[in-house]
C-alpha cells in the first residue's frame, strides 16, 4: 500500500543519492497503475505520484524546490544537512 510516507521516503532516497531520476519516475509511473492507496489520501498521493511520473520530461523537470513542495503537500519538509567529508 502506497502511504504518505512511502512517497516521502523514495524522493527522499532520491535527494540522497540512493536512487536515479529515471528510477525515482519509473517507481511512481508504476505506483500509479498498480498500486493500493491509503483511501484517506489518495487524491494527494495521485496528484504527488503523478508529478514525479513525468519529472524525466524536460518540461517538468525535478528541482529542489518542487521536492520541497512536493514533500509539503505529504506533510513533511526538508532539511539539508552539511558535512565534512
Amino acid at each position: 500500500m502506497i502511504t504518505r510516507q512511502t512517497v516521502a521516503d523514495k524522493i527522499g532516497a532520491y535527494l540522497h543519492g540512493e536512487i536515479s531520476l529515471a528510477h525515482l519516475v519509473d517507481w511512481a509511473e508504476g505506483a500509479i497503475q498498480e498500486e493500493e492507496f491509503d483511501e484517506q489520501d489518495m487524491e494527494v498521493l495521485k496528484s504527488v505520484l503523478s508529478r514525479l511520473g513525468v519529472a524525466d520530461v524536460r518540461t517538468f523537470c525535478l528541482e529542489w524546490s518542487d521536492c520541497e513542495q512536493l514533500l509539503k503537500q505529504l506533510g513533511y519538509s526538508a532539511r539539508v544537512d552539511i558535512v565534512a567529508a
